[in-house]
């Protein structure tokens, strides 16, 4: 089952942006797989999880957030899923989203709590850095501008729609998620991670100034 989906997904996310590719998913599945060895989680819903929780980002498809899970659905029920592990699966990846981070999760599971610091944590560090301007550059959005300041109260909505400069992100999301983390080694992980992009921002803001 486990395979089918990994074939799955890598067919799907044949050419997706760099950012939200198979690799990306690779390494949420990766990790997920290492946080699950402490937590009390089922671990095949947290692979088929993690495996398919960006079949379908909404960025990718006019801000829809009803094409992921149904590809997904439709995907399961292909290889024959019982439907209480298809129902956690899509709920997974319907409450996994940052999307700003000023909502609440409507479902609270030990799974979507491994797989969100999973995906979170691809979102941190020296991956995080890149996949940022990674998807700055496909959007073809200004790396840094002084005079654009982080929103760090943005709706959903206003998250989804915003165009402001690559390292506003660090800001609005990648250096809130340390304190969003869920599980105890998701939190771990993050910290040092976190630590590395503040490096890296004190060293960008230096450059910029030209002091190194």
């Amino acid at each position: 089952m486990i395979q089918q989906t990994i074939n799955y997904v890598k067919s799907e996310l044949e050419n997706a942006e760099g950012g939200h590719d198979w690799w990306h998913i690779y390494r949420v599945w990766k990790t997920a797989i290492q946080i699950s060895a402490s937590e009390p989680v089922d671990r095949r819903i947290v692979e088929l999880g993690a495996l398919l929780h960006d079949i379908a980002d909404s960025k990718f498809h006019d801000g829809d957030e009803t094409v992921g899970p149904r590809k997904a659905t439709d995907f399961l029920n292909t290889i024959g899923v019982d439907q209480k592990t298809i129902d956690h699966v899509i709920l997974i990846i319907q409450n996994i989203s940052f999307g700003g981070g000023n909502f609440e999760k409507k479902f609270q599971s030990p799974e979507l709590d491994v797989v969100q610091d999973a995906d979170r944590l691809d979102a941190l560090g020296a991956i995080g850095i890149a996949r940022t301007f990674n998807y700055g550059g496909f959007k073809n959005r200004t790396i840094y501008d002084p005079n654009i300041p982080p929103q760090l109260n943005m709706s959903k909505a206003e998250y989804k729609k915003s165009t402001a400069p690559s390292v506003n992100h660090f800001y609005e999301k990648l250096l809130l998620l340390k304190d969003r983390m869920n599980t105890q080694t998701g939190k771990e992980m993050a910290q040092q991670r976190h630590q590395f992009m503040e490096t890296y921002l004190d060293q960008f803001y230096q450059e910029w100034e030209g002091k190194k």
